[in-house]
């Protein structure tokens, strides 16, 4: 039987669970992508299934330009359900997530690696950068509603925000890796911090804003006979984020922080038209159908991939005290000094997800220089990416819900 055949065909399965599939478990404790790992895993543990998947190691290439377009929609698209106007005192706990608990994140997870898992300065620095941000794949279910769909409490905007942002303020730390993989001296510390730190977070942010506006502009307030917007496609979305992304990397800006940026700017742009709606609507459509398609692979990897052919015990419980211990106290010493109920501090500093993302910049970093012990940042890295996939996919559910519920009779008291 031809390999082409069999894909093609679960290709077609794959769209139509996409559609399906949001449905059936709305209201049960599991996930979408619970379900996809679990496929992928199941399928391609069958000896007999064409053209058995690859560790990721073996298609570095593939496997980063993958994850890295799944990832800016996602971006794209959890900047344009953003009502929230942007602001320092309204965006106070997503700043303190991106300033204090991310560093302290990367700060743990770095110390772990390097004393529980033997790791290199460098593999170190890489693993605990890569695993830092929380996903805006994966944290679906803990985001906003639809633009102007008002279901943007302070829990579910401070982790919409957060994984919006994170993916590019942690690529210095990836790139800081590399530099530690090629040598470690005071001045290429200082060659990264200029160029890393200062310029590719300042052309990132910049471009974002005025790839935004600009197309903002262009799409609401032109002429009305000429207005963009009556088009009432939604694909543009696509265009947006690859214009957004590709001119922004021309000028060695991080992509991820524009894309996100340019979505909060577009967004901006008369904020009450339908428009927004279908703009947000195709990028999650596309972003769950990318989404379910890497997942069915990630699963295939951990069964017929060998993914966690290099786990131990040590890096089983690196991945526990990452998800269980350093995530979650990182968040709630970010949030001390605010003033959200304990429950809703316990949420947000819970639910760091992670997943694509990681596999991104695990991707990119290994493919840009040579790494030891890469077969243990892999298996480490799958580990906690199953772990929190199906932790956080069970529990997500009900937490949400008993909070809604407790916000809803605060109100009515």
């Amino acid at each position: 039987m031809s390999a082409y055949i069999v894909v093609l065909a679960g290709f077609g399965v794959v769209v139509l669970l996409t559609a399906w599939l949001p449905m059936v478990l709305k209201e049960l404790p599991l996930s979408l992508p619970i379900f996809c790992v679990g496929l992928g895993a199941l399928i391609f543990a069958i000896p007999d299934v064409p053209g058995i998947i690859p560790h990721p190691a073996e298609e570095l290439s593939l496997v980063e330009r993958l994850s890295e377009l799944v990832v800016i929609i996602s971006l794209m698209g959890a900047g344009l359900k953003i009502d929230r106007p942007f602001g320092w005192k309204r965006w106070r706990l997503t700043w303190r997530l991106l300033g204090i608990s991310m560093p302290l994140t990367i700060l743990g997870l770095a110390w772990l690696g390097y004393s529980l898992l033997g790791l290199s300065l460098a593999a170190a620095v890489l693993l605990a950068g890569a695993l830092a941000p929380t996903d805006p794949v994966l944290a679906s279910d803990v985001q906003v509603g639809p633009p102007g769909g008002g279901q943007e409490d302070e829990v579910r905007f401070t982790l919409t925000a957060e994984a919006g942002l994170n993916d590019g303020l942690a690529f210095p730390f990836i790139l800081l890796a590399v530099t530690f993989a090629h040598e470690v001296s005071t001045t290429s510390v200082a060659e990264w911090f200029i160029y890393a730190v200062i310029w590719k977070i300042s052309a990132g942010v910049a471009m974002g804003f005025v790839i935004g506006r600009v197309l903002g502009w262009l799409t609401f307030h032109l002429p009305n006979r000429a207005k963009l917007s009556r088009t009432g496609s939604g694909f543009v979305a696509l265009g947006i984020t690859c214009l957004a992304y590709g001119i922004t990397e021309m000028v060695r800006g991080y992509g991820f922080l524009a894309v996100f940026v340019a979505a909060l700017a577009l967004r901006a742009t008369k904020r009450e038209d339908a428009y927004h709606e279908k703009l947000h609507d195709f990028a999650e459509e596309l972003e769950r159908l990318l989404m379910m398609v890497l997942l069915v692979l990630l699963g295939g990897t951990m069964t017929g991939g060998q993914l966690f052919r290099a786990l131990s015990w040590e890096a089983a419980i690196f991945g526990l005290l990452a998800l269980f211990v350093i995530r979650p106290l990182a968040g709630w010493v970010g949030l001390i000094g605010t003033h959200p109920p304990l429950g809703e501090k316990l949420a947000i500093s819970f639910f760091g997800i992670r997943g694509l993302g990681s596999i991104y910049y695990l991707a990119y970093a290994l493919n840009h220089e040579k790494f030891d012990n890469a077969d243990v940042l892999w298996s480490t890295a799958g580990f906690i990416i199953l772990v929190s996939i199906v932790l956080h996919g069970i529990t997500v559910t009900p937490v949400m819900r008993r909070l809604d519920h407790r916000r809803k009779l605060a109100a009515e008291a």
